[in-house]
């Protein structure tokens, strides 16, 4: 399987402040957005004009080799850039590439060339706004853009159908949330008599058949929404909008344990081996998925909270709002490197990387200063920022294949050499 299927972490229909603002619309200034990210949430960072890719030449001119950026540190042009159907809140698994193609959530659902940007093919009724581009099982799974009941599996390189599960007409619309070898893990709203919903349920479907493994329904107050999800091993983990961090068992849907985290549960958080690793503040804690002990916890700068973080490769990167990179073991908690390079050129925070050889690729919230970072993964120290100087309201999302970067922002898709 390749390593882009490797990751079966999501989140699920969200509303988070990401969300708010990009639904805000694109008649808001950017000065505007600038007082409600101040008045949203203490961790964000600001900053001036990014980098600016110089315009593609007529005739091509030699790529940097290796992928890295010409000698005046800007950075590379894109090798291609296409208008898309993108509709996206800025959240880590509305952009996907695998199977030679790239994917951004939208409708029509449309996969790109990798290579080239041409269409390989598009899905009537896309993606559900808020909802995931689940991979798992060289599937990608989708909740029906038909609003009726299914979840569907296709395959990413042609878009063909291979498998369809139906959770029953008690249920409204689920959505995947998780993916391991055998199920795809789903949340849904209990409908009642009068067809309104107070109460959700988690399921496991098996993957092959598409047959109900298990449910399990959720306490009164939960909401189907704003689920981040990962599987581990034996144990299904998730956060939710109600400070609830939950690990339950694969094969039985029993709550193995649930604990109340702090106003950042609502991110992403990152699975290593036996133990999960949360942004919580200025802390950043890891717990044993087995019984929700805390085994290690790092502390940022006072009055500096941290972000999303990210396992690659066996290492933990994380930035916080005071513009410091870190690269930490995620078995331990043990700084590897600590970078203010970000600091030092007054570049915005990055919130999702991915990695290709030697360098590290960030990308970043909202515009100014920002874009997507190319920095090198041995010191954290920023070699360039692209940025294509729309202007657009929306964050940065950033995917590869290996071969390319893929940077969303917007509705523009912008393919970029790897290094």
């Amino acid at each position: 399987m390749s390593k882009a299927l490797a990751g079966y972490g999501t989140t699920a229909g969200r509303s988070s402040r990401r969300r708010i603002l990009r639904l805000a619309g694109a008649g808001l200034t950017m000065a505007a957005l600038g007082a409600g990210l101040t008045g949203c949430e203490d961790e964000s960072a600001t900053g001036g004009r990014g980098s600016t890719p110089p315009p593609r030449p007529a005739s091509p001119e030699p790529k940097p080799e290796d992928g890295k950026a010409p000698e005046d540190g800007q950075a590379p042009a894109p090798l291609w850039t296409k208008s898309t159907s993108a509709d996206t809140y800025g959240d880590n698994d509305e952009l996907v590439a695998v199977g030679g193609v790239v994917i951004a959530s939208g409708d029509p659902l449309a996969a790109l060339d990798g290579a080239t940007g041409a269409e390989r093919w598009s899905l009537p009724g896309g993606a559900i706004p808020g909802a995931p581009l689940l991979l798992g099982n060289d599937t990608l799974y989708l909740a029906s853009g038909k609003y009726d009941g299914s979840v569907i599996g296709y395959v990413p390189a042609s878009g063909k159908e291979t498998w369809r599960s139906h959770l029953g007409k008690e249920y409204r619309q689920p959505r995947p949330v998780a993916v391991d070898g055998k199920q795809v893990y789903v949340i849904a709203e209990i409908l009642e008599a009068d067809n309104s919903s107070r109460t959700n349920v988690i399921a496991a479907l098996n993957s092959s058949t598409g047959k109900l493994v298990w449910k399990e329904q959720r306490d009164l107050g939960t909401q189907q929404n704003g689920v981040h999800a990962a599987v581990q091993g034996r144990y299904l983990v998730y956060t939710d909008f109600k400070k609830n961090l939950t690990v339950r068992d694969t094969a039985t849907g029993r709550q193995v344990w649930t604990q109340k985290t702090t106003k950042t549960n609502y991110g992403p958080f990152a699975v290593h081996q036996d133990l999960v690793i949360v942004p919580q503040g200025q802390k950043l804690q890891a717990f044993a998925l087995s019984d929700g002990s805390e085994k290690w916890s790092v502390e940022a700068e006072q009055f500096t909270a941290f972000r999303e973080p990210t396992v690659l490769d066996g290492v933990l990167y994380i930035a916080d709002s005071g513009r410091t990179l870190w690269a930490l073991d995620p078995r331990t908690g043990k700084k590897v490197w600590q970078s203010t390079s970000l600091k030092d050129a007054g570049a915005q925070v990055p919130r999702q990387f991915v990695r290709v050889g030697s360098t590290l690729y960030g990308a970043t919230d909202l515009d100014e200063k920002g874009g997507i970072h190319a920095l090198d993964v041995k010191t954290g120290t920023l070699r360039w920022t692209f940025n294509d100087t729309s202007g657009d309201y929306h964050a940065w999302l950033v995917a590869t294949d290996g071969k390319n970067v893929f940077a969303l922002h917007g509705k523009k898709l912008h393919a970029l050499p790897a290094a």
